[in-house]
């Protein structure tokens, strides 16, 4: 292909120069560049599906467990929502793993030098 010519084999218009598919490489985006922001772009989306799910989930939950249930507790008894007692069992799930995490990351770690 000419330089003088663009990509689609039409000739260069007055005024505007002709681009060829080296030059667009060299001066703009090249394609791992061009790559890594779509595949980035693709788990944003995935991420964001991800997370609308998630909280179709819990409103699900929430509407399906309103109901009240008694807790026997070590010096006593309540009642409480459901809903509560399960997302408050998640969390403290989720708290009680990032720590441990955390710990043994810590206690296995490499000896510094």
């Amino acid at each position: 292909m000419d330089s003088s010519e663009p990509r689609s084999g039409q000739p260069a218009e007055a005024g505007r120069p002709a681009v060829t598919v080296a030059a667009a490489e060299t001066e703009g985006e090249t394609r791992g560049a061009r790559f890594a922001r779509k595949a980035h772009r693709t788990r944003l989306y995935l991420y964001l599906g991800a997370t609308v799910t998630l909280l179709v989930f819990l409103i699900a939950l929430v509407i399906a467990n309103t109901g009240h249930v008694q807790v026997s507790w070590v010096f006593g008894s309540s009642s409480v929502s459901l809903v509560w007692l399960v997302l408050f069992s998640a969390i403290l799930g989720l708290l009680l793993g990032l720590i441990l995490a955390a710990l043994f990351r810590w206690r296995t770690r490499a000896p510094r030098v």
